[in-house]
């Protein structure tokens, strides 16, 4: 779905999502494991420690970390490479893709429902 927001209109459905998944006791995510969370998900490669650094500018314990937190939760998960047993990888999991479905359908929710006032403007 592709569509323009302004500044103060996307930060409004933004907030509506994040406010929906306090409320539905989701995640306590961080801005930085969330900003890995949706890369893992979004970009379709394989995903290192070092990778995700660099994508995020940051420096790999940043980057461990956040993966030790999204991996107790059960969101993401480390499998050994099997091109290269030295590498780990970092891959999706049912419950964070479930996670970022329920995400996305409330961002679109919280949308939709802005437009209809909008409209009735």
């Amino acid at each position: 779905m592709e569509f323009e927001l302004s500044g103060h209109a996307g930060l409004k459905l933004w907030k509506q999502a994040l406010t929906n998944i306090v409320f539905k006791k989701g995640p306590d995510l961080t801005t930085r494991q969330l900003s890995v969370l949706l890369i893992v998900f979004l970009e379709p490669k394989k995903h290192t420690v070092r990778g995700l650094a660099a994508s995020l500018n940051v420096s790999k314990p940043v980057i461990t970390r956040c993966i030790d937190s999204l991996s107790i939760q059960g969101l993401v998960k480390r499998v050994r490479d099997e091109e290269d047993r030295r590498s780990v990888l970092i891959q999706r999991t049912v419950k964070g893709a479930v996670f970022l479905t329920d995400f996305a359908e409330l961002i679109e929710k919280s949308y939709l429902e802005n437009q209809v006032k909008l409209n009735n403007i």
